[in-house]
């Protein structure tokens, strides 16, 4: 079963974004987004059988790296990313060290890089 699509969790606190990319994707892959780092994990409980997770760096509350800590910890197989608007901080630098996240990608996102990536992991 080669044509099962695969299941993305986004989670970003910008609504639009969320749309955005679950435009984008749709077709691909099964799209779930959430707008905080705790939503998302709830989302993943109920879906263990996501592949892949890509989080907003900058999120009240929770940060990305904060929410890929916490849900790596039980879902360690997940494949996760960051999105950030900013330049790669120490926080992103040490997340990419100890193998916490795969790669960054930068905002504005560019849709066929976070694609390719995503395909490759897969």
């Amino acid at each position: 079963m080669m044509d099962e699509k695969r299941t993305l969790l986004y989670v970003d606190d910008e609504p639009i974004n969320l749309k955005l990319f679950a435009l984008n994707f749709k077709n691909k892959f099964v799209v779930l987004t959430a707008e905080s780092g705790a939503e998302g994990y709830e989302l993943l409980k109920k879906n263990p059988h996501t592949s892949v997770v890509i989080s907003d760096m900058k999120m009240p509350g929770m940060n990305g790296i904060e929410f890929i800590k916490l849900a790596k910890k039980d879902f360690p197989y997940i494949s996760y990313f960051i999105l950030t608007g900013f330049d790669i901080t120490e926080e992103i630098a040490d997340a990419l060290n100890e193998r916490l996240i795969h790669k960054y990608f930068r905002k504005p996102f560019n849709m066929k890089e976070i694609e390719s990536t995503i395909l490759e992991i897969l």
